[in-house]
């Protein structure tokens, strides 16, 4: 993916495109992230104001003219997932009412997505809410990465593309004198995206990690299926909470024999006690992850690699912005 982005983007400062139809505008939930993407495309992050009234209420103003312009809003509903989801229907709405051509939500980390499906009576399907809201809002177009199932992308009625934070992941632990490696899904339910990882790592074996789930955020590992002795584990999944899931997946592939254990995940939500879980250095050579959430200062430690995915998700948004494929970034 480094080389492909790399070469993309050569070819297009070879040829001359206008870029005063595209805006890019950063919510307050990652406005690093949002710096780097529009740095990548040549652009400004465009000039906002977003503030609170005494009583909580958000107001946001957009500070220049969008009138017949693509506009790309940067907003990952990350925690405080409600005030960042309500912010950014706001910013929607505002840009609808001034005039913009298209309003994309660029959601590197799409909130309440494991709420996908009803697992018991009277329960809601929060992620089709979500979804519905936005809709609402007067969003035109939805770009997300890793969303937490694969159906989410059909619980709009507009256009979605899904992007992949696993190329990043994958042009990193590449780099590096890894040993005969070994794939792992956390459960049952990852094994699409494992096996997925797997060929791109070169065919790796792959290995599941049979678990059953006790309570929301309570897991139980119980048996590794598939050989995982003296190699370096690599456990995926698409996001890290509080680390439950995959501090008892590496705990089990110690005790299997696994020689090393490095968790990937593209987002990092780092719920307590995750600090705590992912620190142990005896379990984790390394815990790599993306900048689709920021991390707090304090929850950083000494095996966590952040990589970022700024170039990836620019490359995304200009593909939308000239009208041609995104998906073939991943082919």
């Amino acid at each position: 993916m480094t080389t492909f982005l790399t070469e993309a983007r050569s070819e297009k400062e070879k040829i001359f495109h206008d870029t005063r139809r595209l805006r890019i505008f950063s919510g307050t939930s990652n406005p690093s992230l949002a710096r780097e993407i529009a740095e990548y495309l040549g652009v400004k992050d465009g000039p906002r104001v977003c503030k609170r009234f005494a009583d909580g209420e958000l107001y946001i103003q957009i500070q220049q003219s969008i009138r017949g312009c693509d506009v790309f809003l940067i907003q990952p509903t990350c925690a405080p997932v409600n005030d960042n989801l309500m912010e950014l229907m706001i910013m929607v709405d505002a840009c609808k009412r001034a005039s913009a051509r298209q309003i994309t939500a660029v959601i590197p980390y799409y909130g309440y997505a494991r709420a996908d499906r009803k697992t018991a009576g009277r329960e809601s399907i929060t992620a089709k809410l979500t979804a519905n809201l936005l809709v609402q809002s007067g969003v035109d177009r939805v770009l997300a990465m890793d969303l937490h199932s694969a159906q989410i992308q059909g619980y709009f009625d507009i256009p979605c593309d899904h992007i992949y934070g696993s190329p990043v992941l994958v042009d990193y632990l590449s780099a590096q004198e890894l040993g005969e490696i070994v794939v792992v899904s956390p459960d049952v339910g990852g094994v699409a995206r494992a096996r997925a990882f797997a060929k791109q790592m070169k065919d790796a074996p792959l290995a599941i990690i049979d678990k059953r789930r006790a309570a929301h955020n309570v897991s139980k590992s119980l048996t590794v299926i598939g050989d995982v002795s003296g190699k370096t584990a690599i456990l995926i999944d698409d996001m890290i909470d509080t680390g439950g899931t995959i501090y008892a997946g590496a705990k089990l592939l110690k005790e299997n024999g696994a020689q090393r254990v490095i968790a990937c995940a593209s987002h990092a939500v780092f719920s307590p006690p995750a600090f705590e879980r992912l620190s142990e250095k005896e379990l984790f050579e390394q815990v790599v992850v993306t900048n689709s959430i920021p991390i707090e200062s304090e929850k950083i430690f000494t095996q966590l690699e952040v990589l970022s995915v700024a170039n990836m998700l620019g490359e995304a948004i200009w593909r939308i912005h000239e009208e041609s494929s995104v998906s073939s970034m991943f082919r």
